[in-house]
């Protein structure tokens, strides 16, 4: 890979320079000067801002309708009944589910995300036609971005026969993260959920990511059984709890403990920045060594209009749902959004 220069760019904002770069790494950020030449392959920055690359941590690309006619929403409230009008609905949109996802990510590389963790719903409806699509995406764009893909039972695990041995299909087939969704609220028993997510892990020695929509302290519950299987099967780093909206709204002393239990096992979060009553309390998060990731979640599906493939978006909105404003607490949400999530 020959040498490159980025001429008369701004680092984070600060003061222009000149970066160069070789075989894919930065080797040297000098400041620039008006009057020195630079030969070779030269990309002139014109003063632009020169920031980390983004990564989205938590998106549906098996759900995208991105690129597609306006269609009215026709979701229904909560997990399941959303996740059954998804079902009615993605085989017969207007483009294959295949061209629809590479096209997806392909907005997102032009946007700027080079790391994606993208969930591929397996259940007893789809088994593994999702899954399928999603892995040809990561092919077709294996040199623009590095995709990991988590196996996911949208459905559930205990709901419909056939779930289980759908997920462990997709691990058998390569799938990178095995998925876990809201233990108590969807599958009515978490001990069994728990046992079949984390034994899964175990078994093909991947990390594990778990939807948590659960309220109040029905999701605080959940959280805590995965703290302690994280503890006791020496997991630490390798889990990670999404959403978890619902976590951070019970009391300040709930709140703590939480972040304690979180920072002693390495348990990652990721958010998609939603407009919660519970805002989720990110520097108490980074002040602990928790690690955050971001993510847009759907992109215009079946399950919400919102998401449009730009990180650079959803940064703003979390700082907008954070009520930031300092410009630090900014910038920190563009960590979030960038080396966060890597």
């Amino acid at each position: 890979m020959p040498q490159t220069i980025l001429r008369y760019v701004r680092p984070w904002g600060g003061e222009p320079a000149d970066v160069t770069l070789d075989s894919g790494r930065i080797t040297a950020v000098e400041p620039h000067d008006p009057q020195s030449e630079r030969h070779g392959n030269v990309v002139e920055g014109h003063g632009r801002l020169l920031l980390p690359s983004f990564s989205d941590v938590h998106v549906h690309l098996d759900s995208t309708r991105l690129g597609l006619p306006f269609r009215e929403h026709t979701g229904s409230p909560g997990v399941w009944g959303m996740m059954l009008n998804d079902r009615r609905n993605w085989r017969t949109a207007e483009v294959d589910i295949h061209e629809r996802v590479a096209h997806t990510l392909e907005l997102m590389i032009a946007r700027g995300t080079t790391r994606v963790r993208s969930f591929a719903q397996v259940d007893a409806d789809c088994r593994l036609e999702r899954f399928d699509a999603v892995a040809a995406a990561r092919e077709t764009h294996r040199d623009r971005a590095d995709v990991q893909i988590i196996a996911f039972p949208q459905a559930g695990l205990l709901r419909e026969p056939g779930s289980v041995e759908a997920l462990e299909e997709a691990l058998k087939r390569g799938a990178d993260v095995v998925g876990g969704i809201d233990p108590c609220a969807l599958d009515r028993d978490p001990a069994k959920h728990l046992d079949i997510v984390f034994s899964l892990a175990e078994k093909y020695q991947v990390p594990i990511d778990i939807h948590l929509h659960e309220p109040g302290q029905l999701g605080v519950f959940s959280a805590e059984l995965i703290v302690e299987r994280t503890k006791a099967l020496g997991m630490q780093s390798k889990v990670t709890i999404s959403h978890g909206y619902a976590l951070w709204g019970i009391n300040e002393a709930t709140t703590h403990r939480l972040i304690d239990d979180f920072a002693e096992v390495d348990i990652s979060t990721a958010t998609i920045a939603p407009a919660a009553q519970a805002v989720l309390p990110l520097q108490h998060l980074s002040q602990a060594g928790i690690r955050v990731g971001l993510g847009q979640d759907g992109q215009r599906d079946y399950w919400s209009p919102y998401g449009n493939a730009d990180m650079l978006d959803r940064t703003w909105q979390l700082a907008f749902t954070s009520g930031f404003r300092a410009d630090q607490q900014i910038e920190h949400c563009l960590a979030v959004a960038s080396v966060g999530g890597a």
